[in-house]
């Protein structure tokens, strides 16, 4: 959630960098609403003031014989208004609170405006891998001739958007789970396991709602309404909600693997086939609670992270710095780690690092003293550590033989036993 001082002192920098994400804000409706709310306030503190005041002459009226029922009857006329002026203020404050609630965070200064096309890649690895003497096939077809995805009883089970993990398929993608948190732990991050069915502060913390509260998957029968996480960073951020840390604390830093949930499954690009985008993936997550001065060091040392991962199995790889509409609602600064995958031609997303600034931690009350004493808003941090399903095409694709076989990266071997190299099964 935006600083409403910030509204109402900069309200034309507000303006401005809100445009950069493409929204359109008036800020006169909360000023003037800021204004009723101080009126409101001021009225309150006086009525207030005056009943104890007077409550307080009662004695002294008594001494000297005079009449204390006219004071107890202005007591009782001050009283009524006073709840009055407070109900109108409580619904003055709920008006204010609607107005910002839907904003998204405001993008760093430094963020060019616009959407995907004006992103930026700062950072390439490895070269894109030249076939030779082989026509090479997509993931789909490696991983049905490899024996590791069955597509068709996915469908049969669940439906579209959907796969099953089999035999070696089902250990490589445990190996990547595997990889990635012992390199997590080395880090000194805390391991956690979250809950995967959320409550509706949990979704309103990270950001995700009111505007998205359709995109996820809402569990009917539950009182109240909870949906499935679509990010472990939504579990993450709400450790501390509505707590005071220590400074000593800080930062704060966590990992979770847990399956991700999302009801965007389905082809924004007709070559989005496979594991490029379903309803359900496997991703560990990383999330960083840190003050205001420690946040861009923890931003810079979680890109680093994702880019050792995918550096680590030798995969082509860029680094995007995205512009500001093409951050998230609730991110101020986005970069994003994307594989290359030879059958689509493009990069894609394997892990996005993130910096809500103190957005989440205003909408969820996390705090921390700092050495003064004072209460601050931490900054949350999230990324991907990473996520499995364009990390296993990528290593299909980029690692297939022209025999039809796959080289398996070097750090995943030994959650395989040992298997270096993935055959086609025999039928």
């Amino acid at each position: 959630m935006i600083d409403i001082k910030l509204i109402l002192e900069k309200p034309d920098y507000v303006v401005a960098a809100l445009k950069k994400k493409d929204w359109d804000f008036d800020p006169k409706p909360v000023q003037d609403l800021s204004k009723k709310r101080l009126d409101l306030l001021k009225e309150v503190e006086a009525s207030k003031s005056e009943q104890n005041r007077l409550s307080k002459s009662v004695p002294q009226v008594k001494k000297e014989g005079g009449d204390v029922q006219a004071i107890f009857a202005k007591v009782k006329a001050l009283a009524a208004s006073t709840k009055e002026a407070e109900a109108e203020l409580s619904k003055v404050e709920e008006e204010i609170k609607g107005l910002i609630e839907v904003l998204p965070n405001l993008p760093d200064d430094d963020l060019a405006s616009g959407e995907k096309e004006n992103n930026r890649p700062i950072y390439h690895f490895g070269e894109e891998p030249k076939f030779e003497g082989f026509t090479p096939k997509d993931h789909v077809e490696l991983a049905e001739s490899l024996g590791l995805i069955d597509y068709k009883r996915a469908a049969k089970i669940s439906g579209s958007g959907t796969w099953v993990y089999t035999n070696l398929g089902a250990r490589l993608e445990w190996a990547l789970l595997n990889y990635f948190i012992e390199n997590h732990l080395a880090d000194n991050y805390e391991m956690i396991l979250p809950p995967h069915i959320l409550n509706y502060e949990s979704g309103y913390t990270a950001g995700q709602f009111p505007k998205f509260k359709e995109d996820v998957f809402w569990l009917e029968g539950t009182e109240p309404k909870k949906f499935l996480l679509p990010t472990a960073e939504t579990a993450l951020v709400n450790l501390h909600r509505n707590e005071i840390l220590n400074l000593d604390d800080l930062p704060r830093k966590y990992f979770a693997y847990t399956p991700c949930y999302r009801k965007e499954a389905g082809s924004y690009r007709t070559e989005e086939r496979g594991m490029i985008r379903g309803y359900q993936f496997d991703k560990v997550e990383m999330v960083q609670y840190t003050t205001k001065e420690g946040s861009d060091a923890a931003f810079e040392e979680m890109v680093k992270k994702a880019q050792r991962l995918v550096e680590g199995l030798g995969l082509c790889y860029q680094v995007d710095k995205l512009a500001a509409g093409d951050c998230s609602h609730s991110m101020a600064r986005t970069y994003d780690i994307e594989v290359w995958i030879p059958s689509m031609h493009i990069y894609k997303e394997v892990s996005s690092v993130s910096n809500a600034r103190d957005y989440q931690a205003r909408r969820g009350m996390i705090r921390y003293r700092d050495a003064e004493g004072k209460v601050q808003f931490c900054h949350t941090l999230n990324g991907s550590g990473l996520a499995t399903s364009r990390v296993f095409p990528a290593i299909l694709e980029q690692f297939q033989q022209a025999d039809g076989s796959v080289i398996i990266p070097e750090p995943l071997r030994k959650f395989m036993g040992g298997l270096s190299v993935l055959k086609p099964i025999k039928k």
